[in-house]
């Protein structure tokens, strides 16, 4: 419950959300960015990121992690910026705001970039992914997102990688609202680089993100960055000879929060488990608003337990600022709609987040729609 937290709020979004006061608590140990005992558990960090990301344990020295300071976008925008070669083309998987954003990083870079766009309700068109990578041989990548907070959607990112690899390009995921949530590994997804932020769903909080990747593929990217800051393979190449260094002051407070926050999920039993967490929360929560009468936007085939959309309610008394300021005036923060085509508003599932605390959310809507005089 939210007076059990000593928070203000409980945060139902993608990130930043709730952490545990251990979580915050590791933030107050201050680090020199030059020191030893620092770099020490930035390669920890690294390390237990490809550990995460790996089934094969034979299979973990192929593989190796850099860590990007900035918001997830910063991480998803030096991988585009650096792997990419200058006579190399992207085709991006955009069904959703994530997926669009990939798009316009890609071409204010100066990137020949195409794209396979498509409803925000609709899952990704594997038919039309094969028949792109057929009909253009210039394709030498292809990103998409796994799931797409725009509305929630879990996109089919093994069939995916499949087809990417059958076809002998470079898959480049943007697992940013799924890592460390949902099980997934890079040999199945047939990823060579795999991005996500450190305040999803590894419950750190937000200053750096991350990207998890082949080796060898990285290492021929020598040279290709188009930004001095961005550099990927600058940066994993300074962590990587100088024993956890980055190149730039690092978010030293952050990295000791993230290096807590991966103690706290292999305690809780590592992805599988909370997964599971996640899944009741998504499922106590629908549940009950399915209940009271509100309506998802996509099907639940297609639903990830990370972030839930809902139309909003046809009755005219029904506007969202109120609904949202009476929720977060009882202590839960919900999320506005990102889908273009519909008035929607979402509620997300992921963070120190259990069951309980969403059967409390429900009976707050509950009374919250009553006060507005909403019928459904």
């Amino acid at each position: 419950m939210v007076n059990e937290r000593d928070t203000q709020y409980l945060l139902l979004t993608p990130g930043p959300l709730s952490t545990t006061r251990t979580v915050r608590e590791a933030m107050m140990q201050e680090h020199s960015t030059w020191d030893i005992d620092y770099n020490s558990i930035v390669e920890s960090i690294r390390s237990r990121l490809v550990r995460l990301a790996v089934r094969d344990d034979t299979n973990l020295d192929a593989h190796t992690a850099a860590l990007m300071p900035g918001s997830g976008t910063f991480a998803v925008e030096s991988v585009i910026g650096s792997v990419i070669p200058s006579d190399g083309k992207l085709l991006v998987l955009n069904n959703g705001a994530y997926g669009a954003r990939i798009t316009t990083i890609s071409r204010m870079l100066g990137i020949d970039t195409v794209e396979l766009a498509q409803a925000e309700i609709e899952s990704t068109d594997l038919g039309q992914v094969e028949q792109m990578l057929a009909n253009d041989p210039g394709i030498t990548h292809v990103a998409m997102v796994h799931c797409e907070t725009t509305t929630g959607m879990l996109n089919p990112v093994e069939a995916v990688g499949e087809i990417v690899h059958r076809h002998g390009r470079e898959f480049i995921l943007d697992a940013m609202s799924s890592f460390g949530g949902i099980p997934m590994r890079m040999e199945s997804i047939g990823a060579q680089y795999l991005i996500s932020s450190a305040n999803k769903c590894v419950q750190g909080v937000p200053g750096f993100g991350f990207v998890v990747a082949d080796r060898a593929t990285l290492e021929a990217t020598k040279g290709r960055a188009r930004s001095h800051s961005l550099d990927l393979f600058g940066q994993w190449h300074e962590m990587e000879t100088k024993g956890g260094k980055w190149r730039f002051t690092s978010p030293t407070h952050v990295v000791s929060a993230f290096a807590q926050a991966l103690d706290e999920l292999e305690a809780e039993g590592g992805v599988d488990a909370r997964h599971a967490r996640y899944v009741a929360n998504q499922k106590t929560m629908v549940d009950g608003m399915r209940a009271i009468g509100f309506r998802t936007l996509i099907g639940d085939e297609v639903q990830s337990p990370i972030i839930t959309s809902f139309y909003f309610p046809e009755a005219a008394e029904f506007e969202f600022q109120t609904f949202y300021d009476a929720l977060k005036a009882r202590g839960f923060v919900i999320y506005p709609g990102k889908v273009s085509h519909a008035q929607c508003f979402r509620i997300g599932s992921i963070g120190d987040v259990h069951p309980s605390d969403m059967t409390e959310l429900i009976g707050h809507v509950s009374e919250v729609i009553s006060e507005m005089g909403v019928r459904f």
